[in-house]
C-alpha cells in the first residue's frame, strides 16, 4: 500500500505476488529509461512515469511496479526459492537479488533477464549492498558469512 501522509489515506494497493513479500526497493531515477524500455512504455516529454518500485517475494519472483499507474510492469523469474533481498545498482541499469536458493543474481532491467547467477553462499542469502564509490557488492547469509564481490 502507498499512503498519503497528510490524509492518512491509501494512495495505491499493489497486488500481483502469490506469496509473502520479503523485500521492497525504490528504483533510482536513473533507472527510469531502462524500466520504461523494458515495459515498452513510451517516454513522452511531460508524461507521468513512475516512481518505480521493485518487490521480491516468497513466490520466487521479483516484480517491477509503476506506483503512479498502480500496475505491475513486468516480472523477473529465475530464483528457485524465496527472494530475500533486492537492490538497484546506482547506475540504474541493473538490479541485484539474493535468495534462499543460496544465489545472488544480477538482472538487466532493459532486457528483463538474469545476466549472472552466483552460487554465493552455503545457506540462504539474506542481504546485499553496493559500495558507493568502489565496484564492490557485499552479501550476507544465514551461513554467518559476509562475502565481498568485485563487479566486472
Amino acid at each position: 500500500m502507498i499512503w498519503v501522509v497528510e490524509t492518512k489515506e491509501c494512495k495505491a494497493e499493489l497486488r500481483d505476488h502469490d506469496h509473502v513479500i520479503e523485500c521492497i526497493q525504490w528504483a533510482p531515477e536513473v533507472s527510469t529509461p531502462h524500466i520504461a524500455e523494458a515495459a515498452d512504455v513510451e517516454m513522452k516529454k511531460g508524461a507521468q512515469l513512475g516512481p518505480f518500485l521493485a518487490s521480491g517475494s516468497r513466490d520466487k519472483t521479483i516484480k517491477i511496479w509503476d506506483v503512479h499507474a498502480g500496475v505491475c510492469l513486468f516480472t523477473l523469474t529465475g530464483h528457485d526459492n524465496w527472494v530475500r533481498e533486492i537492490l538497484f545498482h546506482p547506475g540504474g541499469k541493473y538490479l541485484v537479488s539474493g535468495a534462499d536458493d543460496k544465489t545472488v543474481r544480477v538482472w538487466d532491467m532493459k532486457n528483463k533477464r538474469c545476466m549472472k547467477s552466483l552460487e554465493a553462499h552455503q545457506h540462504f542469502v539474506t542481504s546485499v549492498d553496493f559500495h558507493k564509490t568502489s565496484p564492490y557488492v557485499v552479501t550476507g547469509s544465514v551461513d554467518t558469512t559476509l562475502k565481498v564481490w568485485e563487479c566486472r
